[in-house]
């Protein structure tokens, strides 16, 4: 804690406010957390403000240690500006490829419906959460896309967790050797094996729904704060970028 950087602690602290602040502004929720892009209650500025909301106490502990341990290693070496920069890129990214997502499980669905029978009339009735009566021969699996449907639509999403992935994949790339030590392995890891690792196994939760760490997790926003943080360092990598474009 004593070599927290200056915006570490700032965005520590914003984002412990926004939590405390959730509880006695229940509707705080509704306006800051990330909705899908097609929903109504979507509003321009939430991929950003979803990334100081949080879910649960252990939610905001784990992204907000993970934020002190790697984010001020960075912010060490880079400046205040450029890791801002790095860090609210990497969590606005997060969220495009999350809503990208949900994008195409809500029309995937939406299609499949349709073409067995469902009226747009009944599916604008399911999007608000009331049953409908389905004619098909296999309900079971037209009632699975009901539920992908609704799930892209309504579920909202929240946590600085994109931005995190994107502060993971920076460390991993300028300090490859680092021997990371975690609760849940009993021997340290190198840098430049955990976090490809961690990445791939939210990509496989994602894809198959089955996931290792528990439910209600955006996982495509993990892999799209990595895809984004992988792709910016790769970038600065491969221009040699200067120091001197940021004003410490």
């Amino acid at each position: 804690m004593n070599n927290m950087t200056d915006t570490v602690k700032q965005l520590l602290i914003i984002n412990v406010l926004f939590f405390i602040g959730s509880y006695f502004v229940p509707q705080a929720n509704e306006l800051l957390s990330l909705h899908y892009f097609e929903n109504d209650g979507f509003k321009f500025w939430q991929p950003i403000t979803h990334m100081f909301m949080h879910g649960s106490l252990m939610h905001i502990f784990f992204n907000m240690f993970a934020l002190i341990s790697f984010g001020s290693a960075l912010e060490h070496f880079w400046g205040a500006k450029k890791f801002l920069f790095f860090y609210f890129s990497c969590g606005i990214g997060a969220a495009l490829v999350h809503s990208g997502v949900n994008y195409y499980y809500f029309h995937d669905a939406q299609n499949m419906l349709l073409q067995n029978g469902v009226s747009m009339a009944d599916i604008q009735t399911l999007i608000k959460g009331e049953s409908i009566n389905i004619n098909a021969p296999d309900t079971v699996l037209l009632q699975q896309y009901v539920n992908q449907m609704g799930d892209a639509f309504n579920t909202q999403a929240v946590g600085a967790s994109g931005a995190i992935y994107g502060l993971l994949v920076a460390f991993a790339f300028m300090f490859p050797n680092a021997e990371l030590g975690f609760m849940f392995i009993p021997v340290p890891v190198k840098a430049k094996y955990f976090v490809p690792v961690i990445v791939l196994l939210d990509l496989f939760s994602g894809v198959t729904g089955y996931s290792i760490f528990g439910g209600n997790i955006a996982h495509f926003a993990h892999v799209g704060g990595a895809l984004i943080g992988f792709i910016m360092m790769w970038y600065w990598k491969k221009n040699q970028f200067s120091n001197n474009r940021w004003d410490r």
